[in-house]
């Protein structure tokens, strides 16, 4: 099979993680007999300094005519001079929006082997395994009206919700929740905002076609509260699109570091963009220190998503655990005395090594 993914590296550290990504996808390739074509674009500040734009027309033509995009990170405190069409992080939230990006899948599962990297107690974060399902298209990032207004005396942003919007996020928390423990906890703040009202009554319509998966809902606040609490009792969480992005940061510091987290946004047809939770990291970038494992499983992400590769995705999986249970640890990642402190490249050279060294499957 041949695999046609655009490469976007981004700002801060997303070049040196995703080139690592970029081998670990390589390594697979020539451990499955597939063929890997990959192309390279800019995005963000980046492509503001070469093209004067966040997402230039080549870099979006680029990425329709892929399979899938592999992404790094966007954002550059230079960009924060810039008018706010022009900043680094527009060109991610418009090529979402050209490529019709909708449901952004972060699962958060503490290993068992990083149980020492987690904040929390270890009865409290063991067996943690949760997805969040975080609507992507809407919301208050896409809302209008927005803006500075009155001569800079007053700001305004738009959270604002269709019906259909929220009826298909719905759909997919609960598709990947039949293949889990059945179990979905819907995020609003339905006791303040009109949207979140518009989204409880719709989501209790849609858990209806879903007999077998119970649904509850619960505020934003008390689901941030259970995440550090209680996380082992969380299977599917779906949120808003502000409520994810701030939750599923919450849960990446929950099992160890934002530098483990993967994500997919993934449109209608499966296919997407395809990038490590965490942000650029500027005051690290070139450092060498940046943890790539994000960027590697998201890497796994897309092969399972966009081509239901799974044993290839599982490969790649089960080879950063393998990498880790050797004791390998970026700094994020250290905590006490556990772990031998790696850089990005050693770490990420380490899983392309296991993948190529793993017995064949039987």
């Amino acid at each position: 099979m041949k695999w046609t993914i655009a490469v976007l590296p981004g700002d801060g550290v997303g070049p040196e993680v995703t080139r690592l990504a970029v081998d670990v996808l390589g390594s697979t390739a020539k451990r499955f007999n597939h063929e890997l074509k990959v192309d390279f674009h800019d995005i963000g500040w980046s492509a503001y300094e070469n093209h004067g734009d966040p997402l230039p027309q080549s870099t979006l033509e680029g990425c329709k005519s892929a399979d899938a995009v592999l992404l790094g990170a966007v954002g550059d405190p230079r960009g924060d001079k810039l008018p706010p069409d022009l900043r680094p992080e527009r060109g991610l939230l418009a090529l979402r929006k050209e490529l019709e990006c909708f449901a952004n899948i972060r699962p958060a599962r503490l290993l068992s082997c990083l149980a020492d990297a987690s904040p929390l107690a270890l009865e409290t974060v063991e067996n943690t395994d949760l997805v969040i399902v975080r609507e992507l298209a809407g919301g208050i990032y896409y809302g209008e009206p927005s803006g500075i207004l009155e001569d800079g005396e007053v700001a305004l942003d738009t959270m604002r919700y269709q019906r259909n919007e929220i009826v298909r996020i719905t759909r997919v928390a609960f598709e990947i929740a039949m293949d889990r423990k059945r179990k979905v906890i819907s995020v609003d703040k339905a006791n303040v905002l009109s949207s979140s009202r518009l989204w409880r009554k719709t989501v209790t319509e849609i858990a209806l076609e879903y007999p077998k998966v119970d649904c509850s809902h619960m505020f934003v606040d008390r689901a941030a509260m259970e995440l550090v609490m209680n996380p082992q009792s969380l299977d599917v969480l779906l949120t808003s699109n502000l409520f994810g992005d701030i939750l599923s940061d919450e849960a990446a510091a929950v099992v160890g570091s934002i530098g483990l987290l993967a994500s997919a946004s993934l449109n209608e047809n499966g296919g997407g963009i395809f990038e490590p939770v965490h942000g650029s990291a500027p005051d690290i970038a070139g450092s060498g220190s940046a943890n790539p494992l994000a960027a590697i499983l998201s890497a796994a992400m897309l092969l399972r998503q966009t081509y239901s590769l799974e044993m290839e995705a599982r490969t790649i999986e089960e080879s950063v655990e393998a990498v880790l249970e050797m004791g390998l640890r970026t700094p994020d990642l250290v905590r006490g005395t556990v772990g031998a402190t790696v850089g990005t490249e050693t770490i990420g050279s380490a899983v392309s090594h296991q993948i190529l060294q793993r017995p064949a499957e039987k």
